[in-house]
């Protein structure tokens, strides 16, 4: 009898041990327990902290709360201008509702790969290459908006997606980089004759003070020869005044004249 009773003991407490090991359940902080109950959900996810269930009756499901952070591979895109690139993104999203995570889809987490690839290649194919270059910002939100809008049944929030690098061709590349050059170049050519411009100006106003007091380009002429001389070079400039070249350059004038009036009187003749 006393055998029976302690064997009989031992087979309660056995019992009792196996009952608390799948009736007592621990949730992180981070995490929830989906339970179903004879095959049916419960309203609200539990924990997170101690869970008890009922042996063999419930079954739970846990679902992490935390940020998940998932590099979309690189995505061949076709833009709508008709260039062919290489797109890759990260996307960062959470659960919120662990009940429409576990019965709404099969697998959030593949579910929100596969949309976000494909959400990628249609969002990028819609846009210009200039576009995708110059407004990430632009088409980042819009890939969010829809993303978060496709994921928000499941109880999947989308936070965040950031284009991280778009790989171009090289022959587009080197058309960039010319493009670039070019218009580097055209600047460049626009700033030198903006300078050309200024300072003919500001020569033609010296030149105009110049006229009004002649003996000042005199002093100009020694100005320079003071410049010159300062510098310790080789260099003698012997200045000539214009107005020993004048009576030549009059000279030369009769005689062009003379030569004129010597043709016309030929040409009358015949």
């Amino acid at each position: 009898m006393f055998q029976f009773l302690s064997s009989s003991v031992v087979l309660i407490a056995i019992v009792v041990i196996f009952f608390l090991m799948s009736a007592i359940k621990i949730l992180n902080e981070y995490e929830r327990g989906v339970i179903f109950r004879l095959g049916r959900a419960l309203d609200v996810a539990k924990g997170p902290g101690l869970i008890i269930l009922i042996p063999i009756i419930d079954k739970m499901v846990k679902v992490n709360l935390q940020l998940v952070t998932y590099d979309v591979p690189s995505q061949d895109i076709i833009t709508r201008d008709n260039v062919t690139m290489k797109v890759n993104a990260v996307v960062y999203f959470r659960v919120f509702d662990p009940l429409k995570a576990v019965i709404q889809v099969r697998d959030y987490y593949s579910a929100t790969q596969l949309l976000a690839q494909t959400t990628l290649r249609s969002v990028c194919g819609q846009s210009d290459m200039d576009e995708l270059l110059s407004e990430r910002d632009k088409v980042n939100a819009q890939l969010a908006d829809i993303l978060d809008k496709h994921t928000d049944p499941w109880g999947i929030k989308v936070t965040l997606v950031e284009i991280k690098a778009i790989d171009l061709p090289i022959e587009m590349q080197r058309a960039m980089s010319k493009q670039a050059e070019a218009e580097r170049e055209r600047r460049a050519k626009v700033i030198n004759a903006e300078g050309e411009f200024q300072a003919a100006a500001k020569m033609a106003e010296a030149a105009g003070v110049l006229a009004q007091e002649p003996i000042s380009l005199q002093l100009r002429y020694l100005q320079t020869l003071r410049e010159i001389a300062a510098e310790k070079n080789s260099t003698t400039l012997f200045p000539i005044p214009i107005d020993l070249i004048t009576p030549f350059i009059k000279i030369a004038k009769k005689l062009e004249i003379m030569e004129e009036k010597k043709g016309q009187g030929a040409v009358a003749r015949e």
